[in-house]
């Protein structure tokens, strides 16, 4: 444990330094997503305008679900989406034997050596509407509320660093599983909207099965005191509670696969 606390700087530093050895390019690739997020909110944001709201939510309501959304996203992303979206070609190449004879941990290696600076637009753009929107929405912004909202972010962080670290492992047991991916990206598109205006069965999966209702939804519309489909009153304590039991749910899942894992010859 020690040495990896000690060897993590080190990891992150190197990636980070390769990363901005072409800074024009990593700021330019910053700048074409803050761009292409916010061509989309800007289509919300003339819907919402034209008709009023989307499932009772206003213009600056949809503003700060969109961002904790896209921040949630982003911290939990930036750990591990590019380093477990690339787990089966490790498998398939062989190159995750390397992995296993590191002196660390191979989840510490593999999310520490590629912690992904590319999410620094989206922590821009969702910072920077998020403050936009704090203000103009109804909330009782009191310490408690403050402390629940950064938790809540905490824990849907964790959620999806979780999900992703879990399609990831996969791979090491049916060496193909980028196609969950694309699961998980259906529903985190949905994750963007309201839940309330899907149909039951969907808002149901969402809360369950694919739990992407509490990445930014659940959450946030504890804070602004909107009814939550199917938790009621118990939304708060569930929000909190996803992203430790995912975590724990995705620790057994690791070792599990790393137990099982043969190589992709079988």
């Amino acid at each position: 444990m020690t040495r990896a606390l000690v060897v993590i700087p080190h990891l992150v530093r190197m990636f980070v330094r390769t990363r901005m050895e072409y800074r024009g390019a990593t700021i330019l690739g910053w700048f074409s997503q803050i761009v292409a997020y916010a061509a989309i909110y800007s289509a919300i944001a003339l819907i919402l305008l034209r008709f009023g709201n989307l499932g009772g939510w206003i213009w600056p309501e949809m503003a700060l679900l969109l961002a904790f959304h896209l921040l949630a996203y982003s911290l939990g992303a930036s750990l591990s989406f590019t380093q477990f979206r690339d787990m089966e070609e490790k498998v398939r190449l062989g190159t995750f034997d390397a992995v296993l004879v590191k002196p660390i941990g191979p989840w510490t290696y593999l999310v520490f050596s590629g912690i992904n600076i590319g999410y620094t637009g989206h922590v821009l753009l969702a910072l920077g509407l998020m403050i936009w929107a704090i203000p103009s929405v109804e909330a009782d912004w009191s310490l408690g509320t403050a402390l629940f909202f950064v938790a809540a972010l905490v824990s849907s962080a964790s959620m999806i660093c979780a999900l992703m670290t879990m399609i990831g492992a996969t791979a090491l047991v049916w060496v193909k599983s980028n196609h969950l991916y694309s699961v998980f990206f259906g529903f985190w598109e949905l994750a963007r909207y309201p839940l309330n205006i899907f149909p039951l069965p969907l808002q149901i999966l969402m809360l369950t099965f694919a739990p992407m209702a509490f990445l930014a939804f659940v959450p946030v519309a504890v804070v602004l005191g909107k009814p939550v489909p199917l938790l009621g009153d118990w939304a708060g304590a569930a929000c909190l509670a996803v992203g430790p039991l995912f975590v724990l749910i995705a620790m057994a899942h690791w070792r599990w696969c790393l137990r099982n894992y043969q190589g992709a010859g079988g």
